[in-house]
């Protein structure tokens, strides 16, 4: 089992950054590749980042790129998103996730290829 909980959101004016952690424990952190997804009413959980197990490959949606950042401390068993320049459509709950993929693998982008969750926390951006 891995415990996953986020923490880092709130209410942001559009153009404003934030920055979202994710906390980890249980089963050892850097055996897991992680990812970051957001959730709006009535839609489809949506992939947004995804870092590998050692931090050395990362992904993004075509929506975020250039914008937001992924990356993870094995050390320290935590995982972040630096959200830079949002806009109101970045509104939604953020969830990270944790999974294990081969490299290259299409599950990186898929919610349901994940298998632990945190339980989210709101971004809010005010236009």
């Amino acid at each position: 089992q891995v415990q996953l909980v986020e923490s880092g959101g709130g209410l942001v004016q559009a153009g404003g950054s934030l920055r979202l952690s994710c906390a980890a424990s249980g089963r050892t952190f850097s055996l897991y590749a992680m990812g970051w997804f957001r959730q709006t009413p009535g839609k489809e959980r949506e992939f947004v980042a995804a870092i590998t197990w050692s931090g050395g490959s990362t992904y993004y949606a075509d929506s975020v790129k250039g914008r937001f950042t992924i990356s993870r401390d094995n050390a320290k068993n935590t995982l972040d998103l630096q959200m830079n320049s949002l806009k109101p459509e970045d509104a939604a709950v953020y969830y990270c996730a944790a999974g294990q993929f081969n490299r290259g693998s299409s599950g990186y982008f898929r919610a349901s290829s994940y298998d632990y969750w945190g339980q989210g926390t709101q971004v809010t951006v005010s236009s």
